[in-house]
């Protein structure tokens, strides 16, 4: 029977959905169903925490002796959100984890969504024992990144943002997934984008590996065979769950006081 020790809760927030789950840490799986919700117009802080509260509540996971990790899609330093990208600009430089440990009543671990969806690669997936420079993108409304090196992370790359050469606006809006749902672009012409996005990170990082989450991933046999790159780009393991086992596995941590590798 799994212990309280080897468990903990996941929350993973987006910009169009709230997503958590009971994490089994021992084997990096689910434990419990998936409980989603949509995200809030607007996404301000308050009603944010509401939904994720509903969560919570939803999933019987209220009890503040199991440890619980929030991911957020924003740099987040010291607990503090430091950006706002597909949420309100209420967050940026708000103290979001005191905020969230005040308004459930427990200790939590806040941390940018796509570090922690790089952890549980890390740990349980696509990027475990893999050395040298792995780059983790997830592919949604927009595009977070995770920056590990040898196993380890490099918190709060923002390499969705880089400006595209000789071209206003940078990568995220032009090539995150939401772009095929506004313009209903093919697989094909989606395909074009990516290729200029991930061509422009292999030159400026020479990466060892690109692994590719968001939910999105589930069809990367749609795409994935499209890019012509000299590194290997391969889904991520956990798809659409990355988030939530990451984040319990923060979650987890925080509670015992160690770092992850």
């Amino acid at each position: 029977m799994t212990t309280k020790a080897t468990r903990a809760v996941g929350v993973d927030i987006g910009g169009t959905g709230i997503k958590g789950a009971l994490v089994d840490l021992d084997a990096g799986e689910l434990l419990s169903g998936r409980v989603k919700v949509a995200t809030p117009a607007g996404a301000e802080p308050a009603d944010v925490l509401r939904a994720v509260q509903s969560v919570l509540e939803t999933l019987d996971v209220t009890d503040s002796d199991i440890p619980l990790g929030v991911a957020f899609p924003a740099i987040v330093k010291h607990g503090r959100t430091m950006s706002a990208a597909n949420v309100a600009d209420t967050w940026i430089g708000f103290e979001a984890e005191k905020f969230f440990e005040d308004g459930l009543g427990r200790e939590i671990h806040f941390a940018n969504d796509a570090d922690v969806a790089g952890i549980a690669e890390a740990r349980y997936g696509a990027a475990r024992g893999v050395d040298g420079l792995v780059l983790l993108t997830t592919l949604g409304t927009g595009i977070g990144t995770a920056f590990l090196h040898d196993g380890v992370l490099v918190p709060n790359s923002e390499l969705g943002h880089l400006q595209r050469a000789n071209k206003s606006g940078d990568f995220e809006r032009w090539a995150a997934y939401s772009a095929v749902e506004r313009e209903q672009l093919s697989w094909s012409k989606w395909a074009k984008r990516l290729q200029e996005y991930y061509s422009h990170l292999e030159f400026l990082l020479s990466p060892d590996l690109f692994i590719v989450g968001g939910g999105v991933s589930k069809h990367a046999d749609e795409f994935l065979p499209l890019l012509k790159l000299s590194t290997p780009i391969v889904p991520a393991v956990h798809r659409n769950n990355a988030g939530i086992i990451g984040a319990a596995a923060l979650g987890l941590a925080h509670e015992a006081g160690v770092a992850l590798r």
